[in-house]
């Protein structure tokens, strides 16, 4: 039997400045890095104050505090730093950013000598009736305190809500594109910092990914042009920590909008070498998503799943990775379990 495990851990980065998440890129065959770890609200802190600080957004935070106000924590309250994270299914290479969970993941390419990293980032998306758009692309500009042209559509509903954009909103603090902006072959999508960062981690964007404006900055001065980017829809992301077959459930998005044609042919144009996504339905439940990760983790190193555990994890859908099963060694026609007792879990079994 499984005993559930909830990991209170001291935060360890790899060194990481200001508060970018960098981590060294686990081995093939384990995808899990970071930890969950606590943190004491001062009088003055807000749960926003502490994801920033802590490198996680809103989502992030109150959901993994669901019992904690968000505005006034109070002083000495014990507030849950959820900065453990299962990688995103594909490839390992350039940024992927998955919509589920509010987050980027950044995989550069490693200098000589030196171990493979990952970065990790909150963001923003687009809200309910301006999605973000799934698919490949890459990055094929950027730009350093951008003017930003909003688009006909955008000036339109500001027109209708008494608050008139002009064409073109030039770069300082009234730019809600921030300091910095990564053109996406995506046409009219970017990602870009912003003037109101309280909003970071949330579904309220016009289609682009928004970002800390200290993250972005960061980030901006360690890619290039030409980073392959990949935006997914990932609701449970599950993978092996050693022995331990541990899975993430965020909660499920409304249906995203698919790349228009007019997108599909301007990116095959920029890079014959991106494939496009496949159209697949998403009226799955979590538990279809779990059966589908569980069978694609286990392909090559079988484990067992622990029921219980799962159905609890999808009903909190917290985002907090717990582990949720365990490998066995198949041995002729039987199997047996291979134990997790390592310090990467602290995971005990029966």
């Amino acid at each position: 039997m499984i005993k559930r495990l909830f990991i209170i851990a001291v935060f360890i980065a790899a060194n990481s400045p200001g508060n970018a998440a960098i981590y060294d890129l686990p081995p093939d065959g384990h995808d899990v890095i970071g930890a969950v770890s606590t943190v004491v609200a001062t009088y003055d802190d807000t749960l926003v104050d502490i994801a920033r600080r802590h490198g996680l957004g809103y989502q992030d935070i109150v959901r993994a505090n669901p019992d904690v106000n968000v505005w006034v924590p109070g002083e000495g309250t014990e507030v849950i730093l959820p900065n453990r994270f299962v990688l995103p299914p594909g490839p390992r290479t350039g940024l992927v950013l998955n919509l589920a969970e509010y987050r980027m993941y950044y995989f550069p390419e490693p200098k000589a000598g030196e171990p493979a990293k990952v970065h990790t980032y909150p963001m923003s998306i687009g809200r309910m009736d301006w999605e973000t758009p799934l698919g490949k692309t890459q990055i094929v500009a950027m730009a350093k305190d951008p003017a930003w042209y909003p688009p006909q559509s955008v000036r339109d509903e500001h027109a209708a809500d008494g608050d008139p954009l002009p064409r073109v909103v030039k770069p300082g603090p009234e730019n809600p594109l921030g300091t910095r902006a990564l053109r996406l072959g995506i046409p009219g999508y970017l990602i870009h910092g912003t003037n109101r960062p309280a909003g970071v981690g949330m579904r309220v964007s016009h289609g682009c990914i928004r970002m800390f404006p200290e993250d972005v900055e960061f980030l901006f001065d360690r890619i290039a042009v030409k980073t392959a980017v990949r935006i997914i829809d990932v609701p449970v992301k599950m993978g092996w920590d050693g022995a331990a077959l541990v899975a993430e459930v965020h909660r499920l998005l409304e249906v995203p909008q698919r790349l228009p044609e007019e997108t599909a042919e301007h990116i095959e144009t920029l890079d014959a070498d991106v494939e496009l996504p496949e159209i697949e339905s998403f009226s799955k439940d979590p538990l279809t998503y779990i059966t589908e990760q569980f069978i694609a983790v286990t392909a090559e190193k079988p484990g067992q799943l622990d029921w219980d555990l799962v159905e609890a994890l999808v009903t909190r859908s917290d985002g907090i990775p717990e582990v949720v099963g365990i490998g066995i060694e198949v041995v002729g026609a039987d199997t047996k379990e291979t134990g997790i007792k390592n310090a990467a879990t602290s995971a005990a079994f029966e």
